[in-house]
């Protein structure tokens, strides 16, 4: 039977000296005597709140936008940094003419949504929530009020889903809850769907309940591309661990899930037959002909060069197979088996770092997984500290090239200088994430008596293919006085 002891809640201050420290605001570390459960302010409820109250700050900071800076002068959304697209895409795709997003074409070179479903009914519903009523500015200020009323829900979602993943560990949402950049590009786009879709599917991967995961990773999929990468780790974890039927069962609930939002858009029917809906398949033709943008690689090297890199998808494409590549590799030869939450940061870390662009907005991707796989709070500051920068910094560039001759900003070399940071901020991150990976006994959650608490039909499954060496007793492992002993790859008892 498990302990007690490892049954109980990890203590953050015990085990994180940024931690301890931070717990000096609130009156230090808790103690040992201290009754943990008995009062109705639970950790989760804690982070719950927080997660609202950084929010409601981000929205706050995107006051200088909503009185004024959305709607008069060239720079001034820029220079205050609280830009959103909300309010500019409610009349400029159509919103607020009424039109149908991906069967009503639009005025202008985009013609539809270049947004997947689920994401443009989201933008559909919210519109629908809005006035029709009066100047289109008064329109646009309330779109984004309704808006971000409806990502706060998804960012307390967020927050709890990532404080119930490991369950013994639900002090780690503060890294979600209390991260500078999430508050910060929350209300930006609409990423936080398929965000907090992504996170309750991680949630019920945890709680060994295959098939609703799928479901909800099907579901944030149609809310944005990235979730479907996540199939990917679980198929070589699963492979290691030969539990098929319960990846067969989370792709089968992804795959119907995303045909149930896509088809009733997707498929056209007219005198020539059936075929796919331009309006639908916008979103996807967009993507692959989109050029080189903000924040990239490719745009770094072209910025330095002079190339244009006219085959940017190539090189971006096959440096995703490599990378791909390596994750699997890294699976299975790691002396254990990798923890889910860590694969799911890396190969979206991956996407990031080699995609053609790299919105501000885009961080959220990162940020729970980043609480799960690497919860320590240096790595995490340092890590968010990198975004801050960059998210500072496309802005002040924006200025510097948006207001004529006048050149007040950020010139290009700073901005190449906070794409930099971006780029060696999240490579740091994933080096720390891998480094675990290699030497489990480093991983803060494992040497606490875990083994994959994200893991669900994987914690503590034996393995039944590997190409590395078999399981072995940490060599270098930090030890912690009466800290439990977890045997990776033992059988649950």
């Amino acid at each position: 039977m498990t302990s007690l002891r490892q049954d109980e809640p990890v203590r953050p201050t015990k085990r994180d000296e940024v931690a301890a420290a931070g717990s000096e605001l609130v009156g230090g570390p808790i103690g040992r005597h201290a009754l943990l459960g008995v009062h109705w302010l639970t950790p989760v409820r804690v982070v719950a709140l927080v997660a609202l109250g950084m929010f409601a700050l981000g929205m706050v900071q995107k006051l200088p936008c909503y009185n004024g800076g959305w709607f008069f002068g060239a720079t001034s959304q820029y220079v205050h940094a609280c830009y959103s697209d909300i309010p500019h895409l409610y009349s400029g795709r159509g919103f607020a003419d009424g039109l149908i997003p991906y069967f009503d074409k639009l005025p202008g070179d985009m013609q539809y949504l270049e947004y997947p479903v689920l994401t443009g009914l989201f933008m559909e519903v919210a519109s629908w929530l809005t006035p029709h009523g009066g100047a289109i500015q008064g329109r646009e200020q309330i779109y984004w009020l309704v808006n971000a009323g409806m990502l706060m829900v998804c960012a307390a979602v967020i927050a709890v889903c990532v404080a119930r993943t490991h369950r013994r560990r639900p002090w780690d949402g503060l890294l979600v809850a209390l991260a500078p950049a999430f508050a910060l590009t929350a209300t930006i786009n609409w990423d936080l769907l398929a965000v907090a879709l992504t996170a309750a599917g991680m949630l019920m991967w945890s709680r060994s309940r295959p098939l609703a995961a799928g479901v909800l990773i099907g579901l944030a999929t149609a809310a944005k591309l990235y979730p479907v990468l996540l199939l990917g780790p679980l198929l070589v974890l699963c492979w290691r661990a030969g539990t098929w039927r319960a990846y067969g069962r989370t792709v089968l609930g992804a795959m119907v899930s995303w045909l149930v939002v896509n088809l009733p858009v997707m498929i056209a029917h007219d005198a020539s037959g059936f075929h796919i809906r331009e309006g639908w398949a916008k979103f996807y033709t967009f993507s692959q002909e989109r050029p080189i943008d903000f924040g990239s690689l490719w745009l770094l090297l072209s910025q330095r060069t002079g190339n244009p890199l006219e085959n940017a998808n190539l090189y971006a494409t096959l440096l995703m197979i490599v990378g791909c590549g390596a994750l699997a590799l890294l699976t299975l030869y790691a002396p254990r088996r990798p923890r889910f939450a860590q694969l799911a940061f890396l190969v979206v870390a991956l996407f990031i770092l080699t995609n053609k662009v790299y919105s501000p907005q885009y961080v959220l991707w990162l940020i729970p997984l980043a609480a799960l796989a690497r919860p320590r709070w240096r790595d995490f500051l340092i890590w968010q500290a990198c975004e801050v920068m960059y998210f500072l910094g496309i802005w002040m560039y924006l200025a510097y090239t948006g207001n004529g001759d006048k050149h007040q900003g950020l010139p290009p070399e700073g901005y190449q200088l906070a794409i930099a940071l971006h780029l060696l901020g999240t490579l740091y991150v994933c080096a720390m994430v891998v480094r675990d990976i290699l030497m489990p006994e480093r991983d803060v959650v494992r040497r606490d008596g875990d083994d994959d608490p994200s893991g669900g039909v994987l914690d503590r499954s034996p393995d039944v293919f590997v190409l590395g060496r078999t399981a072995h007793e940490p060599q270098h492992a930090v030890r912690f006085e009466a800290a439990p002993r977890v045997r990776w790859g033992a059988a649950r008892d």
